[in-house]
């Protein structure tokens, strides 16, 4: 510190104001830059042990997921609530359990015992946990809701994403609109609540829901192709015009099936996506047209919340809009349908 302000030309008292952000109000912006630049070039630290045993903060947040570090699908999560955390000057302290609940607990423990200033406790995807024996009560729950509730949590809003996606397909002028769903056996929480956002925009425009456009599979691309051939075998005067997928795998599947029986996407046949899943979505040909997950969004606020910068609800996990991504997969229907 005294190689600083000799260096700043300042005295060891505005050095300590400045690095420390205790009182930096009381120097100028200059001097404050000035010791700053001194600090760099000189390659000094804040010691963080002399610092948290002064302040009682670690200036650490600890995040534990089940596999969020290890896949790319939601790492988005990650980057946004280490973005809020380092603008904040923190540091994000992340832990993959792999969904073992023994390492759950070691990484509760470790974390308690580095006294970290905040938790969140991460999902790779929607679902509702048990909360572990050992969590902070003022943790927050990041793409998943708390089966006994009372916890401030973050989730996609499933539902109207659904609307917004069926919503494409209806203002392009369909009626015949399918949805290609996860089956029941896999018990995904977005599954029941994309459907509400189907039936609810079909019902808006008067369009009757036929049980036979409601197509379950494994919500992977082999069961989208599965799904679709199905539907694409239908009568002509039956068969969709369009169709809403679960998710984008089960859409490349569906684009698959189509590509199969000498149909092409989006001239015999519209898809919309739901995740906006990197090296899927945008790569398909034509690219999909998708509902984005918020994932990036929805680590933000969970940050935010567990530093305290922004109040949250524990009664109802905060619903992250899924906005639409308007690619190239939706056009009108067929003329043989009216297009």
């Amino acid at each position: 510190m005294s190689d600083v302000a000799a260096r700043a030309g300042v005295s060891t008292a505005t050095v300590s104001m400045v690095l420390s952000g205790r009182d930096a109000a009381r120097v100028s912006p200059q001097t404050q830059r000035r010791v700053r630049e001194a600090a760099e070039e000189v390659g000094y630290e804040l010691n963080s042990v002399a610092r948290s045993l002064r302040t009682q903060r670690t200036r650490m947040v600890g995040l534990i997921s089940d596999t969020i570090a290890s896949t790319p699908f939601a790492g988005r999560m990650l980057a946004g609530a280490n973005d809020v955390a380092r603008e904040q000057g923190n540091l994000v302290v992340l832990v993959d359990t792999e969904g073992d609940a023994d390492a759950e607990r070691q990484a509760l423990n470790a974390l308690s015992g580095q006294q970290v200033d905040a938790m969140i406790y991460a999902s790779m995807w929607h679902r509702v946990v048990e909360v572990p024996d050992g969590l902070p009560g003022d943790a927050v729950l990041l793409d998943c809701a708390p089966a006994a509730g009372g916890r401030a949590a973050v989730v996609p809003d499933e539902r109207a994403g659904g609307v917004a996606a069926v919503r494409e397909l209806v203002a392009a002028g369909h009626r015949r609109i399918a949805f290609l769903d996860a089956e029941e056996r896999f018990q995904l929480v977005a599954s029941p609540l994309r459907y509400e956002g189907y039936l609810q925009v079909l019902a808006e425009a008067g369009i009757e829901a036929d049980p036979v456009l409601h197509a379950r599979a494994e919500p992977v691309a082999g069961g989208g192709r599965e799904a679709a051939g199905r539907l694409l075998d239908l009568p002509a005067e039956e068969r969709p015009t369009a169709m809403f997928c679960f998710n984008d795998r089960m859409a490349m599947g569906a684009y698959a099936a189509t590509h199969h029986r000498g149909l092409s996407v989006p001239d015999d046949l519209s898809i919309v996506g739901y995740d906006d899943q990197q090296l899927v979505a945008a790569e398909l040909d034509p690219p999909l047209t998708t509902i984005a997950l918020p994932h990036y969004e929805m680590g933000r606020w969970a940050m935010e919340v567990a530093l305290g910068l922004r109040p949250a609800d524990p009664a109802e996990p905060h619903l992250m809009p899924c906005p639409v991504i308007r690619r190239a997969s939706v056009g009108p229907p067929p003329a043989a349908f009216g297009g």
